[in-house]
């Protein structure tokens, strides 16, 4: 009994302190058309301090959204244009010599803002990504001999272009496993390209107003962690994750030749924290078996790898991920 009354309090704090989503999400809806499954995924990648990779064709509006995401929460905002020439120092910053003070000082590089675009991850050599994803990793930076710590928020959005494969330099597995969630952005509906359009003809596009502060959102990502996980959800998750190791013992042997590795714990944690996140922004204080079928795609998608069998038979880590939920018993 006094579980019961101790959920319905979690309820009535998170149903709370989740009230600024209603706002942002209608801020960020004005600017941005029909993309509901991005704006979500940013909002848990925000939440629950993690990093997003988008993957989708140019011109659907990644950068814009989160640039009207930045300017919603009154935070800073970079972009940084991925180029195979691109040096480490481009990212987070090197260090100058003043001749006047004869001294060197510290120029911080676009890294250092509390939304970073990562536009084309993918062109720039491995030195670079590697660069960016020390600091995504230890929410500092180093520059000289000098260690600076990042501001909180901190998001980094990379996207990757799927069709060049050209003058391009893939993450290797250990790095893409560093970001939280994968989403690919498909395109909008007919009806929403529609909106898109006329509001670009005609010049309309709605100024977006800062609705919640950073501190808000710090706070948030604090309580967002008590959201009430029952244990059967935990086991729910955990026998997803296992299935992707140890197919054949959930009934699953044919995935076994398919599956050249599992997700590692990273990608249970990020399941966890992940579900509680879309509870959160959902306005519920408890998760669901819902909750993490909504985000067990992004989640897990770049933490499995795909055989060479898997590839002659066309099946991609998203096939595989469907065949595991639709196997596994729902609590």
């Amino acid at each position: 009994m006094e579980n019961k009354v101790d959920i319905k309090k979690i309820n009535e704090k998170i149903e709370k302190e989740s009230a600024f989503i209603d706002l942002l999400r209608t801020e960020m809806n004005k600017v941005i058309v029909g993309q509901k499954n991005m704006v979500d995924k940013l909002l848990i990648g925000l939440l629950a301090k993690g990093h997003i990779l988008l993957e989708g064709v140019p011109g659907l509006a990644k950068t814009l959204a989160i640039n009207t995401l930045a300017k919603a929460i009154s935070g800073s905002f970079s972009r940084i244009q991925f180029t195979p020439d691109l040096l480490p120092a481009d990212v987070v910053g090197t260090q100058l010599y003043n001749v006047k003070q004869a001294k060197f000082s510290v120029k911080k590089g676009p890294v250092f803002a509390n939304f970073v675009l990562a536009d084309e991850i993918n062109r720039a050599p491995a030195k670079v990504q590697s660069a960016l994803l020390e600091a995504m990793q230890e929410k500092q930076v180093t520059i000289g001999e000098e260690t600076f710590k990042l501001e909180e928020p901190f998001l980094v959005m990379a996207t990757q272009n799927p069709i060049d494969q050209e003058g391009t330099y893939p993450l290797p597995e250990a790095q893409v496993d560093r970001f939280m969630l994968k989403t690919i952005i498909s395109y909008p509906e007919l009806d929403d390209e529609k909106i898109i359009m006329r509001a670009n003809l005609e010049n309309s596009t709605p100024k977006v107003k800062p609705v919640v502060t950073i501190n808000k959102i710090k706070t948030a990502q604090k309580v967002v962690r008590e959201v009430y996980m029952d244990e059967k959800i935990e086991s729910y998750i955990l026998d997803i994750i296992f299935a992707t190791r140890f197919p054949e013992k959930y009934n699953l042997s044919s995935l076994k030749p398919l599956i050249s590795f599992g997700a590692s714990p990273r990608g249970s944690i990020n399941l966890a924290l992940a579900a509680k996140c879309y509870a959160f922004i959902n306005r519920r204080g408890f998760v669901i078996p819902d909750d993490v079928r909504a985000v067990v795609f992004d989640v897990l998608q770049h933490r499995i790898g795909i055989s060479y069998e898997a590839e002659a038979e066309n099946m991609s880590s998203v096939d595989i991920i469907t065949k595991i939920v639709n196997e596994i018993e729902v609590p």
